[in-house]
């Protein structure tokens, strides 16, 4: 649905629409415009973490909303309709209102009450290796039941190995498309999980996100790793914000079984190894694998959390059992970002 031209003045942050929340009918607007190609792709770069987290705080998928705004091209109360179908017709008040007050600057950022779930050893080897890995942050029975989630969403059989590979629209490589489910959300609630991150951000007011899960099938003469290898998800641009980013695992995994994979304490070197590249030298296409990665086997119920600074991806499952993982992160609304991708 192009933007009439009498219509081209944006929508004020604070303008809203039947569910409350600020910034909604702003981003539909750039949405609608860009897709219409009346303003620059890269119009409002500024407001993209405001974005992405409008949309963890309304229950949405990053891929899922854009795929839907493209597609559907929708009217303001139409995408309104549609967020409530996703979520069965209830989002929480009182995340609506946390997310309006941290936009409009009402609260936040707070560093009182900041909880210390992590340990001096913990710490320290978050400081050494830039990671840390939280036992236990969720139930194993939770795991089990999100685990029936994903094989129940996706047609396959967990014991039947001839169902892993089936064809399904929201598989996109080891990806998949699943966002909205109570017991989703449980695991995103995992007060371990967000007392860990409220220490390492050193604040209370952080949201958490709204991802997919990950299903990582072994490799067959068929069938091959399709990645994502070692990469980063965040510019390159020295110096480097803090920022975080996390796994859980839902099923015991072996190291060889596509386990989550790091270069440790890269939090520490990258600027360096920066600058020793050749000059014109494109960093994302190097040869991470030649600083010594590692795959990190971890249980049923562990919480992997990292600093986006390392190098990091999946890995080729050659066990005979497949990986089950839901991806995880908590930021403030407002986290520094470098405007420049490299």
């Amino acid at each position: 649905m192009p933007i009439a031209e009498t219509d081209m003045t944006i929508p004020a942050s604070a303008e809203t629409g039947k569910l409350n929340i600020m910034h909604l009918k702003r981003y539909w607007w750039k949405s609608m415009a860009k897709r219409a190609r009346q303003i620059d792709q890269n119009a409002f770069e500024e407001e993209w973490a405001a974005d992405v987290m409008l949309l963890s705080i309304l229950g949405l998928g990053l891929e899922q909303t854009i795929r839907y705004l493209y597609n559907e091209h929708p009217g303001f109360e139409e995408l309104e309709d549609w967020i409530l179908g996703v979520n069965n017709g209830y989002i929480s008040p009182e995340r609506i209102k946390d997310f309006n007050d941290q936009l409009t600057g009402k609260s936040g950022p707070v560093t009182e009450g900041v909880s210390k779930i992590l340990t001096e050893a913990d710490l320290a080897h978050w400081d050494e290796h830039g990671y840390v890995i939280l036992r236990g942050a969720a139930p194993k029975e939770d795991c089990e039941k999100t685990v029936a989630l994903i094989c129940e969403y996706l047609g396959i059989d967990r014991n039947d190995a001839g169902t892993w590979y089936n064809h399904h629209k929201d598989r996109q490589g080891i990806m998949v498309q699943l966002f909205q489910h109570e017991q989703l959300q449980k695991n995103r609630d995992s007060a371990i999980i967000r007392q860990a991150f409220e220490q390492l951000w050193g604040r209370k007011d952080i949201l958490v996100n709204t991802d997919r899960v990950g299903f990582n099938p072994p490799e067959t003469e068929t069938y091959k790793f399709p990645g994502p290898g070692l990469h980063w998800d965040v510019s390159l641009a020295m110096p480097m914000p803090f920022g975080t980013q996390g796994i859980l695992y839902l099923a015991d995994t072996a190291a060889n079984q596509g386990a989550f994979t790091l270069i440790p304490g890269f939090n520490n070197t990258l600027e360096s190894w920066l600058k020793g590249l050749p000059p014109g030298a494109n960093p994302r296409t190097q040869d991470l694998y030649a600083l010594n990665p590692l795959p990190i086997a971890a249980n049923a119920g562990d919480f992997i959390l990292w600093h986006h600074a390392l190098p990091h991806g999946s890995s080729p499952n050659t066990h005979h059992l497949p990986r089950f993982v839901q991806y995880i992160n908590y930021q403030p609304i407002d986290p520094e970002i470098r405007k420049e991708w490299i």
